[in-house]
């Protein structure tokens, strides 16, 4: 009989074949939309879009955050490989991060062509 996966701690990481809210299995897809679904999260890799930022400033961009929240998301981030830091110690998307947000483009330009079309 095959081993049936331990669910994660609530605060895991969300990462692939890990068990994930909605998805006892960890598929990649259920993963990532956990990942995404975190309060801040994509918040923080949209003000990285445009390059690296320090931590002070990237709270301050993100309407001031609490440093605990920011930390905590800035590490579960970096642990899925989307976000790391340079040699300045500022946060920036890695290279998947970079994909990633190209990958939300299209959402995107979905979520522009409704706020026209919205009353």
């Amino acid at each position: 009989m095959p081993a049936i996966p331990k669910p994660a701690p609530e605060n895991a990481t969300p990462l692939p074949g890990r068990p994930v809210r909605g998805s006892s299995s960890g598929r990649p897809i259920m993963a990532l939309l956990d990942l995404l679904g975190r309060r801040w999260a994509l918040r923080i890799l949209w003000e990285l879009r445009e390059g690296p930022l320090g931590f002070r400033a990237l709270q301050a961009r993100c309407d001031g955050m609490s440093p605990s929240v920011l930390s905590q998301r800035l590490a579960e981030l970096s642990e899925a490989g989307v976000v790391g830091q340079n040699a300045s110690q500022e946060y920036a998307l890695s290279a998947e991060g970079a994909r990633l947000l190209a990958a939300l483009a299209p959402l995107n330009d979905w979520a522009a062509r409704w706020s026209r079309r919205a009353p």
